[in-house]
Parts: C-alpha cells; structure tokens; sequence
C-alpha cells in the first residue's frame, strides 16, 4: 500500500547533487515546491538534511543524509522513523458504520475483535482496487482506517458519495477526517523497546494488527502495531502539536540507532517485504484477487458477498485470476515498472510493476503480473529492459522474511 520508481528518483537526485550546484538543482527539480503541502514534520525534515520531493502533491523526504542503501540495511539492523502524515485517517462512527463499510471493502470487518485490524481493499463496481487500506475497529460503532495519500481525494469523494446514499436509507454512519493529526511509522528491531520509553503501557502484550489509544510522551494516540516494512513496529497518529516532539524523542530514547528515514528507503523495504504500492502494483482495472489479496476476502464475504464488484471477485476465487501477482529474482540491470516479461521464444507473458536492487539480498528483485499458468515458483522467464531480455524466474515472496510480532 502507501506513485512509484521511488528508489531509483532518490538514486538520481543523490547523483546529481553531488556532480551539480545543490542551489540549482533545488530550483529544476523542486520549482513546484510553494503549491506542495507540508507536514508539520517539514522544516525538522530540512534541518536534518532531508532532500524534499514532490510526492502525492506533499513535498516529503526522499532520503537524508546516508544513502537510501544504508537508510534501508539500518531499518532491518535497528530502525527507522518515517513522517507518513501525508496519509489519510479518518474515523467512521455510528450503529451502523460497520454494515455501511463492509458494501465498500471486502473484509469481514464485523468478525474483527474490538481493539484489532485488517488490511483490506475499496473495490468499484468491476471488482477493481480504488486503493488498499489498513482498517481497524476501534468499537463497534467507531472504525478507523488509513488511505493512501495519492488516493485521498477520490477515496473521500467515493466514501461520501455512498455514505450519502446510506444515510438518506436511514443508516447511522457519520465520519471524521483526522487532518489534526501526524502519522510516523516506528520499524524495526529496536521499535518496540524506545517507543517503551515513551509510554506506562505494556507493548510487549501488543500484538501485529492490534490498535490501542494511549499516552505516548504525554499526548494522546492512536497506536497501530503495523507497517508497510516487512519488520515489527508502529504507526503512531499524534495530535499534529505534539509531532516534532514525538519524533524528537523517538531519536533521543534510540541513542542515534533509529534513524529518520525517507521514501527512497520505505520503497525498497516495502518490495523486499512482497507489499503492494498502490499505482504501481494495484490499480482500479487489477481485482485483489489478481494482486494475491484473497486472503482478505472474509470467508463469511464469501458465501454473503454484498460489496462491489462481489460477482467478478467470487468469480475469481472460484475459477482462478486470469493474471497473477508474482515475484521475480533477475539478472542484469534491476527491472523498472512496464519492463515486458516474455518466454523463450519472446511470446508475452505480462510486465512488471515495481522493480529494483535489493539492498539486504544484494541482487535484483521485482513484482509484477503473469498470465495464470506462467505464474509458478520456479517458472524461468526472460524480462526485457531497453530492447535487451535478461533471465528471470519466478520466486515466492516476501523477498525477505517478515518479522511481525505476536506475544509469546
């Protein structure tokens, strides 16, 4: 979840700053920068040497001072703290916010116990993504879900418009847009033991996917035990005033071992651990069931349906995808997005859709779509970057293990 080909802008931007006059290359690449939004996080970003990027129309860090290769093996060895406030959380209350969800995603949001969450999927009429989104609930009548940042403004427009239609049916279903709130991301190893110094709650009975409102460092937050990493850790959503703050002693209490880090680095982590960036590798023409969600369809989603597009994705689950999401280990130069994947004898077989260096497994790995059938581990293609075809095979993910956590 959580635009693409952010690696390899962040390898660019770095080239250039040391082979260019910085002060110009500000002014080309960043000419924009006055009609971006900022977080609250920006001028901290600034003076700890983040290079800000236009991304999702927020002028956010790409990387700081050590390189996004280091920012990446740091984050898997100690950690890394990320500004995601560019994200959107909102909070939907009501008797009924529940059955009004559950017509627009595909999880079975009733069955989660109060205090626990989901990954799940916005679909359209067709069965085609409109954005991933991470959805917890909070009571039985107060959800709270994270949406994308790119997706924000249709994400709301489709959410409104429906809630609208409820509504006026009599539901009782109300929402709150959490625009007075930051979001950092906490990951990795040494997560959990410095968030430990900013809070009287025991973390260590926390477990991946469960949310708790607490006091962290004297503020009140929304505390999420997920991430878009593959590593244990946190999503914070901080009152906006207590931000800086936070992040402040986040670095203080990890004695420099956790590190600010960028979107260059969040990018790479995120393909080692198999997650889906939404744009890239889940569009509204791709069904969660293409991009290898069918996990998230609930089984009592299943046999009721009552979400959009729930004929095409029962369908789906029934007869198999026409197109699946696999990854991919390669030789050459590191596959970008719409490189093709073809077969020996040059036949299309389907493209990639988000590709790289891995910093941890030190060679090249990527994911992307192949006809059904093509899609087995093992499987040997051909992937074809600037009219040249390199070898390739297919390969299981994650990439690099996942280490969520689950209390002993």
């Amino acid at each position: 979840m959580r635009g693409g080909g952010l690696w390899q802008l962040g390898q660019s931007i770095t080239r250039r700053l040391s082979q260019t006059d910085k002060k110009s290359i500000t002014r080309r690449c960043f000419a924009s920068e006055a009609d971006l939004k900022k977080t609250v996080l920006y001028d901290f970003h600034v003076a700890h040497g983040g290079k800000m990027v236009p991304f999702a129309g927020w002028s956010m860090p790409i990387q700081y001072k050590d390189s996004i290769m280091d920012s990446t093996l740091n984050c898997r060895e100690n950690g890394s703290l990320f500004d995601v406030s560019h994200m959107c959380g909102l909070s939907l209350k009501g008797k009924n916010s529940i059955a009004f969800l559950e017509k627009l995603v595909i999880g079975d949001i009733a069955g989660l116990a109060p205090g626990t969450g989901t990954l799940s999927v916005l679909t359209n009429e067709k069965g085609g993504a409109i954005d991933d989104t991470v959805i917890t609930k909070v009571t039985d009548d107060h959800i709270y879900l994270v949406v994308n940042a790119g997706c924000r403004d249709k994400d709301l427009d489709h959410i409104e418009g429906h809630m609208k239609a409820f509504k006026a049916k009599g539901g009782d279903v109300g929402w709150h847009i959490h625009d007075e709130r930051s979001l950092l991301a906490l990951q990795g190893p040494l997560a959990a033991p410095v968030l430990q110094h900013l809070t009287k709650d025991d973390l260590s009975k926390m477990y991946f996917g469960e949310f708790h409102i607490l006091d962290i460092n004297g503020a009140e937050c929304f505390l999420t035990r997920t991430g878009y990493t593959g590593e244990d850790g946190f999503e914070i959503s901080v009152p906006s005033e207590h931000a800086v703050d936070l992040a402040k002693a986040l670095l203080e209490k990890s004695e420099g071992k956790i590190r600010l880090t960028g979107l260059g680095a969040r990018d790479s982590l995120r393909l080692e651990a198999g997650l889906c960036l939404y744009g890239n590798d889940m569009e509204q023409h791709v069904t969660p069931i293409e991009a290898g969600l069918t996990w998230a369809v609930g089984k009592r989603r299943r046999s009721e349906g009552g979400f959009l597009g729930a004929d095409v994705i029962l369908k789906q689950i029934a007869d198999g995808p026409a197109i699946r999401r696999v990854g991919f280990f390669s030789s050459g130069p590191p596959p970008r997005g719409h490189s093709e994947i073809v077969d020996d004898q040059g036949s299309a077989l389907g493209e990639v859709t988000s590709g790289g260096f891995s910093p941890c497994l030190k060679k090249n790995i990527a994911m992307g779509y192949l006809k059904s059938g093509s899609h087995k581990a093992g499987t040997k293609v051909k992937i074809v970057i600037r009219g040249k075809s390199y070898e390739g095979v297919v390969t299981k993910m994650p990439f690099v293990p996942t280490k969520y956590y689950k209390p002993t």
